[in-house]
């Protein structure tokens, strides 16, 4: 009996030795309303050449189109034809042997083939398609047993039970075979297993080669037939369990296994899911089993790197560290990695752990921790080339850059720091490694070079001090570059060189650039990739050198010169070199050109301070050009300050000129005890501020070196006093008595000299006063006359025409005649009002004269003015006085 899979139809075969078996063919989805039993489709006989002789198997194609039938005389009869529609079928014997035939089945492919076994062969035997009409070829000269033959159905090779293993074979002969010793009476396949069944009595299992994981619950001893579920894909087997009747048959359906047994039962076998199979496996640490069969199953990755991650941790226990890693590495993408670390810190295990952390990078499964780990590990293996290597090959998506970058500055692999920096054009971090940490100034500084100019400003300000105190030129050159507006960014290229030598090592030129080029790739470098020769004689050598090619100055905000000057404390020269470059850049607004100047200034002074002799003269020269200089904007309070702290004479004179105070020029030489420019002041503003000399006078008397050094310029002084009255004669003996360095020697002919003056003088004002007494007597005398004694008046002619008087006449007290119309006074105005018009001007001048002294009488501070500007105070006081400033007021 074969149900046809997945249809309704069922093939039963009949048979009864004393006629010719019977085939029907069964509709079970249709039943007959007569019998109410499935309805036959159709009905035929096989034929067997007349011959009497028990079916022994039977086949038949899904769609029923081809039916085998093997007997016990060693035929096998082929039904063809439509036995579903019940149109007829014909029939062949198409194999004869004379052992009996033991199993029939088909295979189909691009020819149908019927495989046949017997006791002693196993044969082929092509029914259709190419090949057809060949005796059956022989794939084995050993047969089987009843029962004992089936197809798999999923690589369609026949499968044959033998005592000592299970064969299979395909269309070309013998496959593969799997050792399992004891007499089979059944087989039969389910999904991926075959099922065999033999006597209680045989040792199978105990021989056999096979693992066992079953563990089926039957007493052995007291059972019949024991059942056998082999995974020959795992050499394993998946289940044993013994029955009390023989086994009469094996399916499978409805993906269980069914079992029928002699004492007609039905047993029912179902597969455990893959999680409880694999719990099984765990219990008896078959792991490498459990992922194969996680792996055959379709599982998916989680649960294939739990297997693997279990897997381990049982190696991990049975001290097998190295094999355990690989499997966690093979779960690495569902495992905690923190689980698989702490397990490896230990030093022992430390390359364990090395290739653990490079897998997680690998995987992009890292964190900066990870990261911070590994480097550590590779510093502790002091690994460079491992270091080198994750640091130039890993991609930069699989680690932190920022933790590797400090990891290796903390484990001193700068250079491998300043590399990554670079890589990922951190130009900042790449300078400060250079500076802090390496050292090498020269490259760092040429690799700011490189830099676009909104990049290289900030380090270039940042580590300033420390490139110019070890790379002042360039250093120097480079502010002035950036700070002019000029700064280009440096490009390089590569020079590939050849030269005859022995086969030997190329090294790098020495300088920074070369050095730099060697350690990382610098910034517009256009690398190349030159072919190496491979001759002894001839090896090719490559420099780095700085291209030549002028491209346009980029733009950019071009920082204030101010901003630089604190970088310049300790390399004046430098300092200086970048103030006049600054200047003649000519591209400085006022209040930074200010700045400029008043800076370049004071480090003129300061530079004069540190030399001596020709070298100080020039260095106050060009100081001294840039204080007369009126274009350079210098505040004087600065320049005057300066002057003062570097003790720069002549800027301080000059400041002093500028604003006047030349008397402080005068006693900014005398404080310093300079005789010679004291002299010199005197000279110069002694005819403009006479009081200069006195004090001239009081400071070369002060001290006995100053009066010699002064020589005979104190008789000039004292002659400069005396002409222009500057002190009184007591004043300049009280100054001279101050002290005892001036003697009286120095003295004598200026108090000859002023003594004789004063004589005269006294004598002149004596003659002045008999003078001024003699006219004010003859004044009050004429005043007395006109007012108490009559006057004659004699004059015959008028003074305003000058013809002869005639009535009426008109005569003044001033002794002056006038005709009455040569007065135009009208008739009716009082004569007596009348003033001479001959001293008319002269009476005006008086009374405005009077007027004026009236009025100022109280404009004392007009007074005080005049006082202030006198050489001759006294003489001042005596005009005031005059002047009635200091009378009462009176009639007039």
């Amino acid at each position: 009996m074969r149900q046809v899979q997945d249809t309704a139809y069922l093939v039963t075969v009949a048979e009864d030795l004393s006629s010719e078996p019977v085939m029907k063919v069964w509709a079970l989805d249709r039943t007959d309303k007569k019998t109410n039993s499935p309805v036959c489709l159709s009905t035929t006989s096989i034929q067997n050449g007349r011959r009497q002789f028990p079916i022994t198997s039977f086949a038949a194609l899904d769609d029923l189109s081809q039916l085998a039938i093997g007997f016990a005389n060693g035929s096998v009869t082929v039904v063809r034809g439509d036995l579903i529609h019940d149109r007829g079928a014909k029939q062949r014997t198409v194999f004869e042997s004379e052992e009996p035939v033991t199993a029939v089945d088909f295979r189909e492919g691009n020819t149908t083939a019927l495989y046949i076994a017997t006791t002693t062969k196993v044969l082929t035997l092509i029914i259709s398609g190419k090949g057809q009409g060949q005796p059956a070829r022989t794939i084995d000269e050993q047969g089987c047993a009843f029962g004992c033959m089936v197809i798999d159905q999923q690589s369609k090779d026949v499968v044959i039970a033998r005592d000592d293993a299970i064969y299979y074979y395909g269309l070309h002969g013998k496959g593969s075979r799997f050792a399992f010793d004891g007499q089979k009476s059944v087989i039969s396949t389910s999904k991926d297993y075959i099922v065999t069944s033999y006597p209680s009595s045989s040792s199978s299992l105990a021989g056999s080669s096979l693992a066992s994981f079953s563990n089926g619950s039957a007493k052995k001893s007291d059972s019949s037939s024991i059942i056998t579920v082999l995974n020959v894909d795992f050499h394993v087997i998946a289940y044993s369990a013994g029955l009390q009747a023989d086994v009469q048959n094996c399916f499978s359906v409805w993906g269980d296994l069914f079992v029928l047994t002699a004492d007609g039962k039905m047993w029912r076998y179902r597969e455990k899911t893959l999680q409880e199979r694999l719990e099984v496996l765990y219990q008896r640490s078959l792991f490498v089993l459990a992922i194969q069969m996680a792996q055959k199953a379709g599982a998916d990755v989680t649960l294939q790197n739990t297997i693997f991650r279990k897997y381990g941790d049982y190696l991990y226990q049975n001290k097998d560290f190295d094999t355990a890693m690989q499997q966690y590495l093979r779960a690495i993408d569902n495992t905690e990695p923190s689980q698989v670390i702490r397990k490896y810190l230990g030093t022992q295990r430390i390359r364990n752990l090395i290739e653990y952390l490079e897998e997680l990078h690998e995987h992009q499964r890292a964190t900066s921790d990870h990261t911070t780990l590994l480097l550590n590990c590779y510093a502790k293996l002091k690994d460079v080339g491992k270091l080198e290597d994750f640091i130039k090959n890993t991609s930069d998506a699989n680690f932190d850059v920022d933790t590797a970058i400090s990891m290796c500055r903390q484990g001193g692999y700068h250079e491998q720091a300043a590399y990554l920096a670079r890589k990922h054009s951190d130009h900042d971090l790449v300078v400060s490694i250079l500076v802090e940490d390496l050292k090498k100034f020269s490259e760092a500084l040429a690799y700011i070079w490189r830099l676009q100019a909104a990049t290289a400003y900030p380090n270039l300000s940042r580590y300033a001090t420390v490139l110019l105190e070890h790379c002042q030129e360039d250093a120097t050159q480079m502010f002035i570059e950036y700070y002019t507006g000029r700064f280009r960014p440096k490009q390089d290229a590569v020079v590939v060189t050849s030269k005859a030598t022995p086969a030997k090592s190329s090294g790098f030129a020495s300088s920074a650039v070369q050095n730099l080029a060697a350690l990382l790739p610098l910034p517009y470098m256009n690398m190349s990739s030159p072919d190496h020769a491979n001759s002894l004689e001839h090896e090719t050598q490559t420099h780095v050198v700085e291209s030549t090619v002028n491209d346009e100055v980029p733009s950019y905000s071009v920082p204030r010169p101010r901003t630089a000057f604190s970088a310049f404390v300790d390399h004046p020269d430098a300092f200086v070199s970048f103030l006049e470059a600054c200047l003649n850049a000519g591209k400085l607004g006022n209040e930074d050109k200010s700045d400029v100047y008043t800076t370049l200034f004071e480090m003129y002074l300061r530079e004069a301070g540190r030399h001596e002799g020709e070298a100080k003269t020039t260095w106050e020269a060009k100081a001294k050009h840039l204080a007369q200089n009126e274009t350079t904007n210098i505040d004087k309070s600065n320049l005057f300050l300066l002057s003062e702290l570097e003790r720069f004479q002549d800027g301080s004179t000059l400041v002093r000129e500028q604003q006047g105070l030349k008397f402080d020029i005068f006693r900014s030489y005398t404080t310093a005890k300079d005789t010679q420019g004291a002299i010199k002041a005197l000279r110069k503003y002694g005819p403009s501020e006479p009081q200069l000399y006195p004090a001239a006078l009081s400071y070369f008397t002060s001290d006995a070196k100053v009066l010699e050094d002064a020589g005979p310029e104190l008789e000039t002084v004292l002659q400069k006093i005396g002409e222009e009255r500057l002190m009184a004669p007591l004043q300049v003996i009280q100054t001279l008595s101050s002290n005892s360095v001036a003697t009286m020697g120095l003295v004598k002919k200026y108090l000859q000299d002023s003594i004789g003056k004063e004589r005269d003088e006294i004598s002149k004002n004596r003659r002045m006063i008999d003078t001024y007494r003699k006219d004010t007597s003859t004044k009050v005398q004429e005043l007395e006359t006109l007012t108490s004694k009559p006057t004659s008046f004699t004059a015959q002619r008028c003074h305003s025409c000058g013809s002869v008087l005639d009535q009426p006449i008109v005569h003044f007290m001033c002794k002056h005649s006038f005709h009455q119309r040569c007065l135009n006074v009208a008739e009716d105005e009082n004569i007596g009002t009348v003033s001479c018009p001959t001293c008319a001007p002269q009476n005006a001048t008086l009374r405005a004269i009077r007027r004026a002294q009236d009025e100022s009488k109280e404009k004392h501070e007009v007074f005080k003015e005049a006082l202030g500007r006198s050489k001759d105070g006294f003489g001042t006081v005596a005009e005031w006085y005059g002047r009635g400033v200091m009378g009462v007021s009176g009639a007039e």
